[in-house]
């Protein structure tokens, strides 16, 4: 394994550390097998929920746990996030295996579960050190991430016991209505209104799919892990804290909005968070057509789910930055959310204004 390419935590960010010892003798209360001295890390990637490596003796943990401040009121739920991930784990194996859920805020002052780590490669905004893609690998890459994809939406999500995890009828509208509320709610004084994007999105929804699936609704480079033996290889899925039963398409619009590829305007290119730019990557209607083909599903509206992809990242850079612009965090990371906002909202309109 070559461990020098893996993702790899760092020293934990001032005001997210957890208490060491109150934690690993309530891991080791609950979790068979643990002991030794506990060590924490935090993973340093992420605007939603904190993440942490948590060495007990020689055994390697994943917590994950809600941010400090205002939160969206169904968002961070640490409970669901851990019963999708046990329910899919039979049908889906890329899913961590889940070993501890704890609602109460006793332990480390919020609800937290922990799983096993996947070891692996995890792309962020460029390739680790070391590692490079010809370009037939990156597409090779992209190719093999699709694949995963439509595994993902070909599981029977009744037959995994998912499902009351969500609500396909009406989900559509239910998604521009709701985003568009969140994002007024979380409108700043220096953040654009949206209201001719809001207004396009209503007037433009396609009815709902006919074939529902299980979405993960975060779907992209940086929660996906890579066999780090053979990097084209994807290993597991991570980041199950917006999975639903919805429209694939939907899934697809929210995913490659943070597909910023070759040839895409410098003011894109500004907010890039993952390596879509290489040689040799897909671009997203080269995307949408495998996708297509491997499904059989009518992609006709695509223009819809992609504008719907970037206003719904807007919103939660939006939700981000707000909590930045009114002292609720101090990561330095959120102060710049406001330009993403910005950049997202004149691309959203682009799309418009080209259909």
């Amino acid at each position: 394994m070559n461990e020098e390419l893996l993702d790899k935590p760092r020293r934990v960010r001032e005001g997210e550390e957890l208490d060491a010892e109150a934690l690993g003798g309530f891991l080791k209360e609950n979790i068979e097998g643990l002991s030794g001295d506990v060590a924490i890390r935090q993973f340093p990637s992420g605007f939603s929920n904190w993440t942490y490596l948590v060495t007990v003796g020689d055994r390697e943990l994943i917590l994950r746990r809600p941010p400090a401040g205002t939160k969206a009121a169904t968002a961070h739920d640490m409970g669901r996030e851990a019963r999708i991930q046990t329910a899919l784990k039979p049908v889906f194996p890329y899913v961590p295996d889940v070993l501890l859920h704890h609602e109460a805020d006793d332990v480390i002052g919020a609800p937290f579960y922990v799983m096993d780590r996947i070891k692996g490669i995890i792309l962020r905004s460029d390739l680790p050190e070391g590692m490079t893609l010809s370009e037939d690998e990156a597409r090779t890459l992209c190719e093999n991430m699709i694949d995963v994809w439509v595994e993902l939406h070909s599981v029977d999500y009744v037959a995994a016991g998912l499902g009351e995890m969500g609500h396909p009828e009406g989900y559509v509208r239910r998604q521009v209505e709701g985003w568009s509320k969140r994002y007024r709610n979380a409108r700043t004084d220096d953040a654009p209104d949206f209201e001719s994007v809001m207004g396009w999105l209503a007037e433009n929804m396609p009815p709902d799919s006919d074939t529902p699936t299980i979405i993960h609704n975060d779907y992209k480079f940086d929660n996906v892990v890579l066999d780090p033996d053979d990097p084209l290889k994807i290993v597991g899925v991570l980041d199950w804290e917006l999975a639903t039963i919805g429209d694939p398409l939907m899934d697809l619009g929210s995913s490659l909005a943070y597909w910023v590829q070759a040839g895409d305007p410098d003011e894109a290119q500004f907010i890039r968070r993952l390596p879509t730019h290489l040689p040799g990557m897909m671009t997203r209607e080269q995307i949408i057509a495998r996708y297509a083909e491997k499904t059989g599903r009518n992609v006709d509206n695509w223009d819809f789910y992609f504008t719907f992809g970037l206003f719904r990242l807007a919103v939660i850079a939006q939700q981000i930055y707000y909590r930045f612009y009114h002292g609720q965090t101090k990561d330095p990371r959120f102060g710049a959310l406001v330009f993403a906002v910005q950049i997202l909202e004149k691309s959203a309109a682009g799309v418009i204004s080209r259909e």
